[in-house]
């Protein structure tokens, strides 16, 4: 058995959104900690990493939400190590809400290992492997390729933004999580600028959310960067659609996401059809 590891985070009123709902960039931030805790507590804390010269960055993220949090919730990340081959590691996680017990989120990250003074993938170390192996590593299990997305259609809608200082972490570069920020806040100014706000969506006793969302880190953003994030739709069902996002430096490709995003009741989270209208004002968008 890989050994796993435990923390648990209280939910805090600023980290939740407008729908009284943790924001999704919050479930990696809580990942992300605990990933550091499990390493610190194997052995391989900050200290070890800056004495060799070697850090951990997210190259791929994979997260499907189940339950909302919400203020005052107290919520129990488990996190253990899946598989590692030369230069990455995948890291799973599973998100329980401790009042219940009731799991509300399952993650799984591909963290790259990298040699500091170059910037390039290393080979894992063997320490790594005993530690959170004792009983042997499992078969590899290779890496799933990102899907590829549907091409944007013409009417795709481009978010304009440039990194700010808030946005960079202590590895100098845009942290793994602030991609999704971007991407949630470009998916609600697509829906605004065809008129349909979060408001207007409650108005029609409905709210749509991500089910699941994956994202594939490719360069780093860094301070002052202008960035352009596009969406749009594709797979458009009754209740759920696929929206896409392409994060780009003038002709270079930072990162991409793919989100099933669910219509529910706002009351009840049970299954809702879009509304036809809403459907019908982002159609330009749609692949």
């Amino acid at each position: 058995m890989p050994r796993t590891h435990e923390r648990s985070f209280r939910i805090r009123h600023y980290e939740c959104d407008a729908y009284e709902n943790v924001y999704y960039t919050n479930y990696l931030r809580y990942m992300q900690e605990t990933a550091m805790d499990a390493s610190a507590a194997a052995g391989f804390g900050a200290e070890w990493y800056a004495s060799r010269g070697y850090v951990w960055l997210v190259r791929d993220t994979e997260i499907e939400y189940i339950e909302p949090l919400r203020y005052g919730d107290t919520v129990r990340v488990k996190t253990w190590v899946r598989n590692m081959r030369q230069a990455l590691s995948k890291r799973a996680y599973e998100l329980y809400r401790e009042r219940d017990n009731a799991i509300v989120a399952r993650a799984h990250t591909d963290w790259a290992f990298i040699e500091l003074a170059t910037g390039r993938p290393a080979r894992i170390v063997p320490e790594f492997r005993d530690a959170f192996f004792p009983e042997g590593a499992p078969p590899d299990e290779g890496r799933e390729r990102f899907p590829t997305p549907a091409p944007p259609p013409q009417g795709a809608h481009k978010q304009r933004r440039r990194v700010e200082w808030r946005d960079i972490d202590p590895a100098q570069h845009v942290n793994n999580s602030v991609y999704l920020a971007y991407s949630e806040d470009c998916a609600v100014e697509a829906s605004t600028a065809c008129g349909w706000t979060p408001l207007r969506l409650r108005e029609h006793g409905v709210s749509t959310e991500f089910a699941r969302c994956r994202i594939e880190y490719r360069t780093p953003a860094v301070l002052n960067d202008e960035l352009t994030v596009t969406t749009w739709l594709s797979n458009v069902q009754a209740d759920r659609a696929l929206r896409h996002f392409a994060l780009h430096r003038g002709g270079a490709s930072l990162s991409r996401a793919l989100a099933e995003v669910r219509c529910v009741d706002s009351a009840t989270r049970t299954p809702r059809d879009f509304p036809k209208a809403y459907l019908e004002a982002l159609s330009s968008s749609i692949s």
